[in-house]
């Protein structure tokens, strides 16, 4: 059995709904997700329940716990040149998953290196998360609401523990953005998923070896102050 990594921490995502899908092709009237999540979408909850420039969360593996169930509905979206339109949205219906996960610093921003403080991230991280987390939760689209509990990853009975392998396919993963990359360029990329007693481990960004230009795109700007707090003001802030 593998050490977990430094830095490391598991919690629960549940939710009503869930839609993962790959955001560059997902435009258009219809929309039907993975019965798998995304690296990108588990992120994005781990960055809503604490994140700061100066360091990447790293999804290591997800537990899906409860079975795979879809329920195709039609949503009005907004439709900027006027009129109606009927949309046909395929989500995934009654999700639990566990996660474990985490964070290195990015050395992509040196400006920012005396923010690592690994202690009080950590500590805000795991405070966080039995807060529900700093931000509003969501599985794969803000039309999908989660919650977020502290979970021992492992624990309690899985949907697909017994299954020794289930193969999905080629997925999208996630985005290379710049900030994480130190190249100025937008890059989606995929990966081969396929879940083993109920687990999905996830490869590393820089191992998926399938990837997409997007466009150009230039990291975000941090200033002390305005955009960006220091590790301590956060911790004084709980």
């Amino acid at each position: 059995m593998h050490d977990k990594p430094k830095n490391s921490i598991s919690f629960k995502v549940h939710g009503r709904y869930a839609l993962f899908t790959d955001p560059v092709t997902k435009i258009g009237g219809e929309k039907c997700s993975y019965h798998l999540p995304t690296y990108e979408a588990i992120k994005g909850v781990l960055k809503s329940i604490y994140w700061k420039p100066c360091f990447i969360w790293h999804v290591d593996k997800v537990r899906v716990m409860k079975s795979l169930r879809t329920q195709t509905k039609g949503t009005k979206p907004l439709v900027w040149s006027g009129g109606n339109s009927l949309a046909i949205y395929t989500f995934l219906h009654d999700v639990e998953y566990q996660v474990e996960a985490h964070f290195e610093w990015n050395e992509h921003r040196p400006e920012l290196a005396k923010d690592h403080i690994d202690g009080k991230h950590f500590a805000i991280a795991k405070r966080s998360i039995e807060r529900g987390g700093r931000q509003d939760i969501f599985l794969g689209t803000r039309d999908c609401q989660a919650y977020v509990e502290a979970c021992e990853f492992g624990e309690g009975q899985g949907a697909y523990d017994d299954i020794d392998e289930l193969g999905f396919g080629l997925m999208f993963h996630g985005f290379d953005y710049p900030d994480e990359t130190g190249k100025n360029e937008l890059y989606s990329r995929f990966w081969n998923a396929t879940l083993k007693k109920g687990v999905l481990e996830f490869p590393r960004p820089e191992v998926c070896t399938v990837s997409r230009f997007i466009r150009p795109m230039l990291p975000k700007q941090f200033e002390d102050g305005d955009n960006f707090q220091s590790v301590e003001i956060e911790e004084a802030r709980l």
